[in-house]
C-alpha cells in the first residue's frame, strides 16, 4: 500500500478535532499520516494560500470540512457572506486538490442544503429538486455546487471528489457562542450561564428561554460517531455520489425534546419556557440513512441523552478556554 498523507482542511473545528480523536484512538498503520489544518495555516478563501498549504502537506487525500458556517439567526442576517466565503474556500480547495493530483476528495455538506418544499424521508437523489429555506439560501446553495463541481471533475478529470451529508452535529469543541452557533451549542451555553449567574436567585425560579415554539424536528449526530463515518468513506466508499451519514429516522427529537434532555443533562430545576418570538427556521428535514445502512449495516450511534451529557460535561470541564 502506498503511503497516504490526509489533509484535512477545518481541522480545528467540531468534526476536524472529533477526528483527531479518533485517528489518535485508533493508531493507523504507518502508512496513512494526518495533518489537521487550521485557519492559521492558510485562509482557503485565497487561492495563493491554498496552494501554499498543499505544496506543504502535499496529500493524497483531502478531507474538506473548512466552510463558514453558524446557525439559523447567523444565517438569515448573512446569506451573501455565507453564499460568497463558502463559494471563494470550496472551489480553491477542489481545484487545488485537482492540480496536485489528490487521490480522493472528502467534502461536508449538510442536511439544511435539501428544498424546503419536499417529501420526506430526503434523500441523496433529491438535493437539486428545488429552493432551499430561505433562513440559509446562501449557505445551502454554496455546499449544493460542492456536488455540482465533484461531479464535472469526475466527468473531466475521473477525479473521485465525493460529499458527506451529515445531520445536525454537536460535541466537544463545537462554537458555543450563542448569538452565532447551532441550536445545541447555543443553548448549553445559555443554560450553564443561567444556573452559574445570579446565584441569589433560586434555580427553580430561573426561567430557560427555548428560541421559537419548540416543534421543529431534528436528528442529531455526535462528532465522535461521525468523525468514524468519515474515516469509514475516506477507506471505503469510491462513488462521486453523496452520502447522508445521518442517524436513523425514529431518533429524530423536537427541539423542546432536547430542551428537556438538555436540563436533565445539568440538572437544571428551573422552567423551561418557549420564546414564540424567535423564528422556528425549517420545520423538519429528515434524513435517510438507507443507503449508509446498506453499506455498514452494523455501525452504533452513540445513545443521544449519553452523548449530550458528554458534551455538556466536556463544556463545563473546558468552559474557560472554549470557543464561546
Amino acid at each position: 500500500m502506498s503511503a497516504v498523507i490526509v489533509l484535512v482542511t477545518g481541522g480545528t473545528g467540531l468534526v476536524g478535532k472529533a477526528l483527531e480523536e479518533e485517528v489518535r484512538a485508533e493508531k493507523p498503520a504507518g502508512e496513512e499520516t494526518w495533518f489537521f489544518a487550521s485557519s492559521k495555516d492558510a485562509d482557503l478563501r485565497n487561492i495563493n494560500e491554498t496552494k501554499i498549504l498543499f505544496e506543504k502537506i502535499k496529500p493524497t487525500h483531502v478531507i474538506h470540512l473548512a466552510a463558514k458556517v453558524g446557525g439559523l439567526f447567523h444565517n438569515m442576517k448573512n446569506n451573501l457572506d455565507f453564499l460568497r466565503e463558502n463559494l471563494h474556500i470550496n472551489d480553491n480547495v477542489l481545484q487545488t486538490a485537482h492540480s496536485y493530483g489528490c487521490t480522493k476528495v472528502i467534502s461536508c455538506l449538510s442536511t439544511c442544503i435539501f428544498p424546503d418544499k419536499t417529501n420526506y424521508p430526503i434523500d441523496e437523489t433529491m438535493i437539486h429538486d428545488g429552493p432551499p429555506h430561505q433562513s440559509n439560501y446562501g449557505y445551502a446553495y454554496a455546499k449544493r455546487l460542492i456536488d455540482i463541481e465533484n461531479r464535472g471533475y469526475f466527468d473531466k478529470h475521473g477525479c473521485i471528489f465525493t460529499s458527506v451529508i451529515p445531520c445536525n452535529i454537536f460535541g466537544p469543541h463545537d462554537n458555543f457562542n450563542s448569538e452565532i452557533s447551532h441550536v445545541i451549542p447555543g443553548m448549553i451555553n445559555r443554560m450553564y450561564k443561567l444556573k452559574t449567574e445570579n446565584l441569589d436567585i433560586e434555580e427553580s425560579f430561573k426561567i430557560f428561554k427555548i428560541y421559537g415554539s419548540g416543534k421543529p424536528l431534528r436528528q442529531f449526530i455526535y462528532s465522535l460517531d461521525l468523525a468514524k463515518l468519515i474515516i469509514w468513506v475516506l477507506r471505503n466508499y469510491n462513488s462521486v455520489d453523496p452520502i447522508i451519514l445521518s442517524t436513523d429516522e425514529q431518533n429524530e427529537v423536537s427541539i423542546a425534546e432536547l430542551a428537556k434532555s438538555l436540563a436533565m443533562a445539568f440538572n437544571f430545576k428551573g422552567k423551561l419556557e418557549f420564546d414564540t418570538n424567535k423564528a422556528d427556521g425549517q420545520f423538519k428535514k429528515t434524513a435517510s440513512n438507507k443507503k449508509l445502512r446498506a453499506l455498514y449495516p452494523d455501525f452504533q450511534f452513540t445513545n443521544f441523552d449519553t452523548a449530550l451529557k458528554d458534551t455538556v460535561n466536556w463544556f463545563q470541564a473546558n468552559y474557560h478556554s472554549l470557543r464561546r
